[in-house]
């Protein structure tokens, strides 16, 4: 295995292996994982894989059948008979395991997700067979386009010839190659006739007597065959290296940007679960003040868990400091509501615990929205590296409290605690 090679695989086994990803992280990304760890055993294996790309009845599995030499791929009329990613062993080149890989057509009606698959297979292989029946539509011409852009070596391959004469087919390459000009090498147009039509034939006996019968011509894919073969012995294993190289540079920025938002949704889901928790805490609790002081103890866990959501941990002692660096700051923007809260759980001790069904909702709610504005504003603490920037944290609490419609939360949220103090 090249150094280049190793080096991919080390930095793709990074991404996977990330200490810092806690388990709620690491889960909602399975999918991402699994594709990852699906390309490291390409790697391992040094496998190389190509894929055909086109629209819908091209011909592109029967393409792949032609080169296979068997029914290896489903083959349809309507509206395409490949869904998903279909896959087989077809030789090997230099030590190299090569496969052929079938994708849907794209342009399908109601196909939207099926071409999507098309685009990340064919990005994800080494070699692609773009398939074609005629001259480019701009779907196509969009769709070459974009695979030459991810610097994808690509074979060009007008199938179905059989239907053209000579002059015609003649015509198509030429103007192939103008459409595929600084996309696709020249030679690498190429015709080919995977299923060509049925024949009628008339054959004469010995006694001259004429049968007639529809015969099934050969495949006439040798050129699209041996194009293969020599850009795989050529350059097959740097090929595959390079795309890893490329495709692990892609997909570490998508997984970032994956994280990113995994974590903001990990991160909103625990500050509204944890907002609600205090919220029926404090509307339970008769006694005097202490609910207010219990509930404290609800900001500090939340911190604390939204700092390892962060992959940025922090002590009990170092959460409380924040939770009341960020209290600081709501009790100076939000002074009346927090004495609204005091109030309402004075009326508590006052009244024996018996107002506490008329003040429960209310003080749940303004609980609710206390926690609420905590947990996203040590959300954007942590976000951004456990800074709060230029800006310092006065504006970003006013600037989170300026973007929220308090009473919509309030409502809905004094809703929500009633519904749970019932249950």
């Amino acid at each position: 295995m090249t150094e280049p090679l190793a080096q991919t695989i080390d930095s793709l086994r990074a991404l996977i292996d990330d200490p810092s990803l806690p388990g709620e992280v690491r889960q909602a990304l399975t999918p991402e994982f699994l594709e990852i760890e699906a390309l490291i055993d390409k790697l391992n294996q040094q496998a190389i894989h190509v894929a055909v790309f086109g629209r819908v009845s091209v011909g592109k599995s029967a393409l792949l059948n032609a080169l296979a030499g068997s029914e290896a791929f489903k083959v349809g009329v309507l509206h395409g008979t490949t869904t998903t990613r279909e896959s087989t062993h077809w030789t090997t080149i230099d030590g190299a395991g090569v496969h052929l890989i079938d994708t849907p057509g794209i342009n399908e009606i109601d196909g939207e997700a099926r071409e999507k698959l098309a685009h990340d297979i064919a990005g994800r292989s080494d070699l692609v067979l773009f398939v074609v029946d005629g001259d480019v539509t701009a779907v196509e011409a969009a769709a070459l386009r974009e695979l030459a852009r991810i610097n994808r070596p690509m074979l060009l391959v007008l199938n179905k010839a059989d239907r053209f004469v000579q002059s015609e087919i003649t015509a198509l390459i030429e103007r192939l190659r103008e459409h595929a000009h600084g996309l696709v090498r020249a030679e690498h147009v190429l015709t080919a006739s995977a299923l060509p039509a049925r024949r009628r034939v008339i054959r004469i006996d010995a006694a001259g007597n004429e049968r007639e019968s529809m015969e099934q011509p050969e495949a006439d894919i040798n050129a699209v065959r041996q194009a293969i073969v020599d850009v795989l012995a050529s350059d097959g294993k740097t090929l595959a290296a390079l795309n890893a190289g490329l495709f692990a540079g892609r997909i570490s920025d998508q997984l970032g940007t994956r994280i990113t938002q995994v974590r903001r949704d990990v991160a909103d889901k625990l500050i509204r679960n944890y907002a609600l928790g205090k919220g029926v805490a404090v509307g339970l609790t008769p006694i005097p003040l202490a609910d207010l002081a219990a509930a404290a103890g609800l900001d500090v866990a939340l911190v604390v868990h939204l700092s390892h959501v962060y992959g940025l941990p922090l002590t009990k002692a170092e959460a409380g400091e924040l939770v009341l660096k960020i209290a600081a700051q709501v009790v100076a923007l939000m002074g009346a509501i927090w004495g609204i809260n005091a109030i309402a759980s004075a009326l508590k001790g006052v009244s024996a615990g018996l107002s506490t069904a008329l003040t429960a909702g209310a003080q749940g709610a303004l609980a609710y929205f206390a926690t609420y504005i905590t947990g996203r504003a040590a959300q954007a603490y942590l976000a951004n590296g456990k800074s709060w920037g230029e800006r310092g944290p006065k504006r970003v609490v006013e600037d989170i409290l300026k973007n929220l419609d308090r009473d919509s939360i309030l409502r809905d949220a004094r809703a929500e605690i009633l519904a749970k103090l019932r249950a």
